[in-house]
């Protein structure tokens, strides 16, 4: 078994998964900011539309779907970078089309489409496939060595693995290839309706719907391959031995119940947890030997009472560290307060990578 160290520095992507409330985006910057202090050009993304990550790096002025540096007070030697962003569905969407169509005026017809505005922000599996699509894009950028993903804290966060194939199978359609016919056969919108078919998804969906439908899937003639290609990449990518999946999970029932489901479904498409943290953890303390007088009494109790936490919270994760045996396992402690600047955040880098007597103990239970 690897050490955490070992697993991050030798990746290129590290995707960050587990439920909400355990600390997952702050591990994400965490994990940037030890990268950028060994000399990598980091950047992390969050998919999350919160602002969890601009608060965990202290920014009052959020983030944009464009990577910002960030001043985390490296030496002037120093070639390690770290950057931030947070993904914006729609822009995503818009700057693929601009990068697939053949020409200015095809990607204005798509982008002025009303039934692209209207998928390009609400459609199911869109904000998957971007984040799909932004990974890959930050990962051709050659300002950076490694890209780290925070996922949205939901079961569908790692819907984005599945995002690139749904796509290639959209292609791949009956239906994709009847509403591209038009196209193909010199046909105008107008005519399509006389079709049998069309005339019938007319009826549910609506005739003006259809029509943008049919004028999107025109405007996007000739643009298939592109798409096609992007996505065989972006599903070889997040199954390559560069990629890294690290799990984080806090010593609840509920959330160690989440991280088991995302260490099944990684089970599932054969990609193994790298790295498992447990935050917030409560650590056991060693017992005085000697008699108890009564006067500590109090004290007595409370280091009983925090023990007995810990035997319980170890026991709780008891399931979750064989359903990862293999992965590197670091348990940090509960902190007095959140995570809200770059000291505090260098304090979980700092325990993550640095674990001294706490990760010894839990690791000796």
């Amino acid at each position: 078994m690897s050490d955490i160290g070992t697993v991050v520095s030798t990746a290129d992507v590290i995707i960050c998964c587990g439920s909400g409330g355990v600390g997952k985006t702050t591990t994400a910057a965490a994990l940037g900011l030890q990268l950028a202090q060994i000399g990598r050009r980091t950047v992390v993304v969050t998919i999350d539309p919160a602002r969890r990550l601009a608060d965990a790096l202290g920014l009052a002025d959020g983030l944009t779907n464009e990577p910002t540096r960030l001043d985390i007070g490296l030496p002037p030697e120093s070639v390690g970078e770290l950057w931030a962003m947070m993904l914006d569905t729609a822009a995503t969407f818009d700057g693929l089309v601009r990068a697939n169509a053949p020409d200015a005026e095809q990607a204005e017809r798509i982008l002025t489409n009303r039934f692209y505005r209207n998928i390009a922000g609400a459609l199911s599996g869109t904000q998957e496939y971007m984040a799909a699509e932004k990974l890959h894009a930050l990962h051709a950028d050659t300002r950076f060595d490694v890209v780290i993903v925070d996922t949205p804290p939901t079961r569908n966060a790692l819907d984005f693995l599945d995002a690139p194939g749904t796509l290639a199978r959209f292609l791949d359609h009956p239906l994709f290839k009847i509403l591209m016919l038009p196209t193909r056969r010199g046909l105008k919108v107008l005519n399509v309706a006389a079709q049998p078919l069309l005339r019938t998804i007319a009826k549910v969906v609506g005739g003006d719907v259809l029509a943008d439908a049919i004028a999107f899937f025109q405007a996007f003639a000739g643009m298939e391959t592109g798409f096609r290609s992007r996505a065989d990449e972006v599903m070889a990518l997040l199954r390559s031995d560069v990629t890294r999946y690290v799990l984080v999970a806090s010593p609840r029932a509920d959330t160690v119940e989440e991280a088991r489901y995302f260490a099944a479904r990684l089970g599932d498409s054969h990609l193994p947890v790298g790295a498992l943290i447990v935050n917030r953890a409560t650590p056991s303390f060693p017992v005085p030997a000697g008699r108890r007088a009564a006067r500590d009494a109090a004290l007595w109790r409370n280091l009983d009472e925090l023990n007995a936490i810990a035997a319980a919270e170890h026991i709780q994760l008891a399931d979750l560290l064989v359903d990862v045996a293999d992965a590197a396992t670091v348990w940090v402690p509960l902190l007095a307060s959140d995570v809200h600047d770059l000291t505090s955040l260098h304090q979980i880098r700092e325990l993550l990578f640095a674990p001294a007597l706490f990760d010894a103990e839990m690791s000796a239970e």
